[in-house]
């Protein structure tokens, strides 16, 4: 039998798995940004009806993902895996939404990549005749991101003009082999990211160490595919924020493999606008996976765009971690993702 794997990172996926429906549920900040009106649903409230933020989180979890399964014309009950995870300790948000969905369930942890890790290892399942239809799906939310890993709300401290602002979302993605409805997008390619670490220590300025694993991840890509940035209608990072965008522009310079500006954006640009001082842009696993699921599979679907590289970005830090003085690792996972009216 052929392998399906390219190179040394880059995996083919004959079978070019539909990805069939997207749902991104966002809180009222995301509501109010240049994306507002593309979400499937604005909460106003921090808490989204619940008793604490984490339960709240949960919630936007659990509804993003049952809108996918009801826009790809399914039932809870015809989903065999369910791929995901979020920022908080043991993933509790993932774990406890697969406590009451009853899906069979592979918990993820990618920190911010979470969200193309999933559709990668999803369609993965796919292609190799594993399960014919999977959800994927990721979470973040401010609240619960800023007490686990920085300080307490009411705290009230200055944040640095490196922070990012982490985004309070959830979005979800049904994949199938045999979808009810046209499909959105095919993927056709995912190529697995190394963890990269350059000794960046600052937990306040992640763009700075996530930028070198997604920059790696690129570079494999195109050189495992033999493609250039130019065989591409749109390259899209996770949450490298202005501070990583800018620094992966100069990596891939520097590495004769520049990024046209025209081609390249990062979705913690694209959820929030300057007047939202978000300092330098969105982060959080929901930042990809909203605006993924909003704004990208819509114009794939329509055919404005045709072929882009989906790449969430992760740096891999913890609370032990940080207080032991350890750096903080990268990584970047990359698919492939074509629309339904690209011809061959």
């Amino acid at each position: 039998m052929a392998l399906k794997r390219i190179g040394q990172q880059t995996i083919a996926l004959p079978l070019r798995p539909a990805l069939c429906a997207g749902a991104a549920y966002v809180g009222k900040k995301e509501g109010e940004g240049p994306l507002g009106e593309s979400f499937d649903f604005v909460t106003q409230d921090e808490l989204y009806g619940q008793q604490s933020f984490e339960q709240a989180e949960k919630q936007l979890y659990l509804d993003a993902i049952r809108k996918a399964i009801e826009k790809a014309g399914m039932k809870e009950s015809e989903i065999q895996f369910l791929l995901g995870g979020d920022l908080l300790n043991q993933i509790i948000t993932a774990s406890f939404s697969a406590r009451e969905l009853g899906i069979p369930f592979i918990g993820l942890y990618g920190a911010c990549s979470t969200m193309s890790e999933s559709l990668s290892l999803g369609a993965m399942l796919l292609d190799g005749e594993h399960a014919s239809q999977v959800v994927c799906a990721a979470s973040s939310h401010f609240c619960t991101a800023e007490r686990q890993y920085r300080f307490p709300l009411e705290f009230g401290n200055q944040r640095t003009p490196t922070a990012q602002w982490t985004v309070t979302g959830a979005g979800a993605t049904v994949l199938s082999l045999s979808p009810r409805k046209p499909p959105m997008a095919r993927l056709s390619q995912v190529c697995m990211g190394r963890v990269v670490d350059l000794g960046v220590t600052d937990a306040n300025n992640m763009g700075a160490a996530m930028a070198p694993a997604a920059a790696d991840t690129l570079l494999s890509l195109f050189d495992d595919t033999h493609t250039t940035p130019a065989d591409y209608d749109l390259i899209v990072t996770g949450d490298l924020g202005q501070v990583g965008h800018d620094l992966l522009m100069q990596l891939m310079r520097e590495q004769r493999m520049p990024l046209p500006q025209d081609k390249y954006r990062d979705c913690g640009l694209m959820i929030y606008d300057d007047a939202q001082d978000t300092h330098a842009g969105g982060s959080g696993c929901g930042c990809s996976a909203t605006v993924l699921n909003a704004h990208l599979l819509p114009r794939l679907e329509s055919g404005e765009l045709e072929r882009i590289i989906f790449m969430s970005t992760g740096a891999l830090m913890s609370l032990t971690s940080s207080q032991q003085g350890e750096s903080i690792p990268g990584i970047a996972h990359a698919v492939v993702l074509e629309s339904p009216k690209r011809k061959e």
